[in-house]
């Protein structure tokens, strides 16, 4: 909040001081009036010069009169009855930002944790917030804080972790039910950081990292299952068809033999069964011959 000093060092009625000061104190070298005169006309260029006021085009002057409430005034020059109006305050209409946090606040599974968040906020009555509370600002800070800590403590720290949107949601809308009565609005609430106890972070790491490797082997069991019943329908293809089985050996071992200095172990049931023992040198002697 910015306070009345604003009104007393304007370039307006700074200037217009200077000259009034300036023209009365030369007429009065020029013994064209007394002291006696010269006294008010002082007085009276201090009156003129402070009834000028100037606001900023994003503020609103709230105006006293006598102790009433006269009205807002701003943004741009605007003009005021000496000593009987006052000028309370400036209120500044800008989207601003709080800073809050809470913490080692417990949440409802006894967890102490430390929440950092933000709000944007802004005023859209100005004379709401000058009339209906004293200090909005910090208001406002002590509202989101306590407002905060009982979201935390509604919640696990699970559904704290997953869910900082909708804590967001539900902390703003808390915000606007106190602020809304003050001309305050807030238009945003973000959940900066949850910072958790050590050692509880590093058993959730653990935790995760059981739960991957878990999966893992689930997967791997899957795929196993998978290969399992593959094989058991290429062997009931293969059961009855010798033919077929013959020529997948015969691919399988040109398949291992195409690789240069590749060295190959079969069974020699497959050698006899299949006659793979012949093949295997024909397929030495064409390499050989190639050489």
């Amino acid at each position: 909040m910015k306070t009345i000093t604003k009104s007393l060092v304007n370039p307006i009625s700074l200037t217009l001081l200077i000259i009034l000061l300036s023209i009365f104190i030369g007429l009065f070298f020029l013994d064209l009036f007394n002291i006696i005169i010269l006294i008010p006309l002082i007085i009276l260029s201090f009156l003129i010069a402070s009834s000028i006021n100037i606001a900023n085009q994003w503020e609103k002057a709230i105006v006293l009169r006598m102790g009433k409430y006269n009205g807002l005034k701003g943004p741009g020059i605007f003009f005021i009855i000496p000593i009987i109006d006052n000028i309370h305050i400036y209120i500044d209409q800008r989207v601003r930002v709080t800073d809050f946090k809470a913490e080692q606040t417990l949440t409802k599974d006894t967890v102490p944790v430390n929440v950092d968040a933000i709000v944007y906020w802004t005023v859209w009555d100005a004379e709401k917030a000058a009339l209906e509370v004293q200090e909005y600002e910090k208001a406002i800070s002590y509202i989101a804080q306590t407002g905060l800590r009982g979201i935390i403590g509604k919640h696990d720290l699970s559904d704290i972790l997953q869910d900082r949107d909708k804590i967001a949601e539900d902390l703003q809308k808390i915000l606007d039910n106190n602020t809304n009565p003050w001309g305050i609005t807030c238009q945003t609430v973000g959940i900066k950081d949850i910072v958790i106890p050590q050692i509880l972070a590093d058993a959730m790491s653990k935790e995760a990292q059981a739960e991957r490797e878990r999966r893992a082997r689930v997967i791997l069991g899957t795929a196993e299952t998978e290969i399992a019943e593959k094989f058991s329908k290429a062997s009931e293809q293969y059961i009855n068809n010798p033919v077929a089985l013959h020529l997948r050996g015969m691919n399988m071992l040109f398949e291992g033999l195409k690789d240069k200095g590749s060295m190959v172990i079969v069974p020699s049931s497959a050698l006899d069964s299949m006659n793979l023992g012949a093949m295997g040198g024909l397929i030495s002697l064409a390499k050989s011959n190639e050489k």
